[in-house]
């Protein structure tokens, strides 16, 4: 039976076969609404030739996103005590998200209102966690009020930012952006939290199923949008090429151990954790690309060309392969080659020159052949070097 409430200390980082919790599964799916909604306003901004003014909102948006998710998530990897008051907190926290999927477009018109209330939401539910932590595990005291604190004063910073015409410049953004990062930092140096290796490489890896879910949501609506105007080999080819190209990221992405990685070089966890906003940021953007591409190739009408069209999808994909390369190296030696990696992601770039020529479809059956390519040197190369051990 579910505790009424349990005393709230820290997890032990050794636990055996720890995995994430129906709760958690489920604070994960409330972020479905809101990363649909940015990359849908991404893929319309970019089919309308707005893609530069679009760009700047995306990664602001999407920042709030996975900054609620992540600091969530680490805490959860260190205090989750799954009792009556926890789930309420959480339940406070998924409300917020819906707040700020409901703010999406708003922002994207330049309006961060909603968004900035939704992100108070989330963070009222996360604070008070921090100080129950703090309350109960004495021995983590001084963290916990650390990032208490620091969680608060930077709220009342985000709050204020509202009150400046147009809801505060890119640099004021930005500012705090910094500061909301140096507040694990500062928190951590009066102890580490008891997060758990293996449990955080399954919760990104989670997230990063449900990002990719999401470009195949945003390709299937397209499609559908498309088809209304009579199926063709075009719209068919561009389906399954995106398809082929989700499946060998995802294909990557787990073919590199993050748990063991993580065991085995924890001072590397910040780097790892903060880096994979990158990585996050792309794979939704491949998602609205590949939207892209399928609007593109379905109507002779369009405002996109051909090259834009396959940038939309060859840039984040490059950008998916360096960083998953550049945040797995420091840990292990990765699964696959440096010298493949940036080849790989070169002539993935070069792809976007060659559709001109070629068309939006067949670039992208070569950019997912690339991809293959990468994959099929990568596995031969681990079984090869497996035998010789």
């Amino acid at each position: 039976m579910q505790p009424l409430r349990s005393r709230m200390v820290a997890r032990d980082v050794d636990e055996p076969h720890r995995a994430s919790s129906p709760l958690e599964l489920l604070f994960d799916l409330t972020f479905v609404a809101a990363v649909s909604q940015v990359a849908a306003r991404l893929a319309h901004a970019t089919e309308e030739g707005h893609v530069g003014d679009a760009v700047p909102p995306f990664l602001m948006v999407f920042f709030a996103i996975w900054w609620a998710w992540m600091n969530f998530t680490w805490f959860a990897s260190a205090y989750d005590t799954d009792d009556v008051p926890y789930r309420v907190m959480t339940f406070v926290q998924m409300a917020g998200v819906l707040l700020l999927a409901a703010g999406v477009p708003d922002a994207f018109d330049g309006d961060y209102t909603m968004v900035t209330c939704g992100y108070l939401v989330m963070r009222v539910g996360l604070t008070a966690l921090w100080v129950r932590a703090a309350i109960a595990h004495p021995e983590s005291r001084a963290t916990t009020i650390r990032y208490a604190a620091g969680v608060v004063i930077l709220q009342i910073l985000w709050l204020g930012r509202l009150a400046l015409p147009g809801n505060g410049s890119a640099w004021t953004f930005l500012v705090l952006v910094l500061l909301e990062l140096a507040v694990p930092r500062v928190a951590e140096r009066a102890g580490a939290t008891a997060w758990h290796p293996h449990h955080i490489a399954e919760r990104y890896g989670l997230f990063t199923i449900i990002l990719l879910g999401e470009s195949v949501l945003a390709s299937t609506n397209a499609v559908q949008d498309a088809v209304e105007h009579g199926l063709s080999v075009e719209l068919v080819t561009v389906a399954l090429a995106g398809l082929a190209i989700l499946f060998i990221l995802w294909w990557i992405y787990f073919s590199e151990p993050a748990g063991e990685g993580l065991t085995a070089r924890r001072d590397w966890s910040f780097i790892w954790g903060y880096g994979h906003y990158v990585i996050f940021a792309a794979l939704v953007a491949i998602g609205a690309g590949l939207e892209v591409a399928v609007v593109t190739a379905g109507n002779e009408h369009t405002e996109v060309n051909e090259r834009t069209a396959i940038a939309a999808v060859a840039i984040p994909v490059a950008v998916v392969l360096v960083m998953l390369w550049a945040l797995h190296a420091p840990m292990r030696r990765t699964a696959a080659r440096p010298e493949l990696i940036g080849a790989t992601a070169l002539l993935v770039l070069l792809t976007t020159f060659a559709a001109p020529i070629l068309g939006v479809p067949a670039t992208l059956v070569v950019l997912a052949a690339l991809l293959a390519l990468l994959l099929t040197a990568t596995l031969l190369t681990n079984r090869t070097e497996t035998a010789a051990a």
